[in-house]
């Protein structure tokens, strides 16, 4: 499990996760493949105008079974699409 706050902001956030191919856009983060999830808007979203709201850059991944250079070239793929990349 690794989480990281997404340079931009949620829209930068939002359009990463949209843009991953290897990585499964999913609320359950327990499964053999690797799955990715914005928490505010999924998980954490009944806590959002709470104390315990999660930051809204916020993406969370749970790393599966799939090649570790695969993984690593979804993300900088995802990254460099996102519109903070280009900011």
């Amino acid at each position: 499990m690794v989480s990281f706050l997404a340079a931009g902001g949620e829209q930068a956030a939002l359009a990463l996760v949209a843009k991953t191919e290897v990585f499964t856009l999913a609320e359950s983060l327990g499964a053999v493949e690797s799955l990715i999830e914005h928490p505010a808007r999924m998980t954490h979203a009944s806590t959002a105008e709470g104390p315990t709201a999660a930051p809204r850059n916020l993406i969370r991944l749970s790393v599966g079974i799939e090649s570790a250079d695969d993984l690593v070239d979804d993300l900088q793929q995802a990254l460099v699409r996102s519109p903070a990349a280009t900011a």
